[in-house]
């Protein structure tokens, strides 16, 4: 993540020439005596990331080389977005000229009138690969046909597989279940053939149980809230799939064990330990099981989020973003733009620069971000695959078939709370009624809606 550096005055008449021509070349808020715009951009590694650090300061030198009129002045930010910190600086007017925000968060920022309109300087000079950009990411921050934001960074969830125990139990690897009925059946012989594992786990606790809801009934094609985000729109026969799904697998065949109520933490720990067959996630838990459970790059692979009775209608997906803040000159936009263009959208460059990322120790084949499709998705994709240091074709079937995503409902917390219990329930008690669990919680969700937090 990425930015920082500086110029001369001996190139100012290169600036009309360059990225801010449109602005023109006199001084203003931003821009220094000598004609240099400066722009503040947060989410700079902390220096406990070394490696990341180093490779942002690399970035903004660069960068800052190819454009001497701009200054990128780094911030350092970890985490990246703090919700209460965040929610001040917007209040305040103190956040950076280009400050980071989670999908989950555009509302508040849009709402909080702090950001810029940036649409008549999005297009496909100032970001060449514009045209190929994952028009959902793109879409997160669009309002009424305006742009405000540029996405850096996406994540869909997907069905995680353990390909070790998928042999085991004579199971192919190289095809995961793609429907709930499939992941059911090869979650029962995982169960059967291989005592103590779980063929499949999922989430009920630390509000994930309702993150994985949201998932599962996007997958379905159900929604959580309606349109208008005013009330629950779950407790339906896509809500009752979801949670019948479950029970059916906890009871039913006994293949998800009797540990339940598990949180983010428990679940990974768990999958490290060569302890579950299957379950939802993105591909970051992988690292996640890697670098902080010692589990192998190897026994892990990555189908696409299953369906009911074929590919799932959609999943769960979110990321990152960079707004604009509303006292930015337009210098300061086109400067903005120009380095997010460099850092994080533009193959074999900044996030994109596998042989860099490789020669450091990084993981590099994980196929997450997928920010891109078309040509530029396909250059993306050779380039990991060239540089690659875990095993690209265990997730060969995510990539071959993506699902379209959905970002988490508004007040996402609150009401993910609200549907651990819910989905807590149909994983612990045997008698549980889906329809009563339902009920109850749609009454919840809508008086979180209702009350706004």
């Amino acid at each position: 993540m990425s930015s920082g550096y500086r110029r001369t005055l001996a190139k100012g008449m290169v600036v009309c020439l360059g990225v801010l021509a449109a602005a023109g070349c006199g001084t203003s808020t931003g821009a220094s005596g000598d004609g240099t715009v400066t722009v503040s951009v947060d989410c700079q590694p902390p220096t406990s990331n070394s490696i990341e650090r180093k490779q942002w300061n690399a970035d903004v030198a660069a960068f800052q080389k190819l454009h001497p009129n701009i200054r990128i002045k780094s911030i350092d930010r970890f985490p990246c977005e703090e919700p209460a910190s965040f929610t001040a600086q917007l209040r305040g007017g103190t956040e950076a000229d280009v400050f980071y925000s989670y999908a989950t968060d555009t509302d508040q920022v849009l709402n909080s009138g702090q950001a810029a309109d940036i649409t008549k300087y999005v297009d496909a000079k100032a970001v060449p690969t514009l045209g190929d950009l994952d028009k959902t990411s793109l879409g997160i921050g669009r309002r009424d046909g305006r742009i405000f934001s540029l996405p850096t960074a996406n994540y869909t969830m997907g069905l995680v597989i353990n390909r070790t125990l998928f042999t085991k139990a004579g199971l192919d690897p190289d095809t995961p279940p793609a429907t709930w009925p499939e992941v059911t059946a090869a979650a029962k012989r995982i169960s059967a053939k291989i005592p103590g594992v779980a063929g499949y786990a999922d989430y009920s606790a630390g509000n994930n149980g309702g993150w994985h809801f949201a998932a599962e009934i996007y997958a379905q094609g159900g929604q959580v809230v309606t349109e208008d985000g005013k009330k629950a729109a779950f407790n339906d026969a896509k809500g009752r799939q979801v949670l019948t799904n479950l029970h059916d697998m906890r009871y039913g065949d006994d293949s998800m064990g009797a540990r339940q109520n598990l949180a983010w933490a428990d679940l990974l720990q768990l999958a490290a330990a060569g302890k579950v067959g299957m379950y939802v996630g993105a591909p970051d838990t992988i690292q996640a099981i890697v670098d902080n459970y010692k589990g192998s790059y190897d026994d892990f692979g990555l189908g696409p989020m299953p369906g009911q009775s074929g590919p799932a209608v959609a999943t769960l997906g979110g990321g990152n973003q960079y707004f604009f803040k509303k006292t930015d000159t337009p210098a300061q936009i086109r400067a903005g733009i120009a380095w997010l263009t460099f850092k994080y959208l533009t193959p074999g460059r900044g996030q994109f620069d596998f042989a860099r990322a490789k020669s450091a120790g990084q993981p590099v084949g994980l196929p997450e971000p997928q920010l891109f499709g078309g040509a530029t998705g396909a250059k993306v994709d050779a380039l990991r695959a060239a540089n690659a240091n875990v095993p690209v074709g265990n997730y060969a079937a995510y990539r071959a078939n993506r699902v379209p995503y959905q970002v988490e409902p508004p007040h996402a917390q609150a009401i993910y709370k609200v549907l651990d219990t819910a989905m807590s329930a149909a994983l612990t008690n045997p008698h549980a009624d889906v329809d009563r669990l339902l009920d109850t919680a749609e009454q919840q969700v809508n008086q979180v809606l209702a009350s706004g937090s």
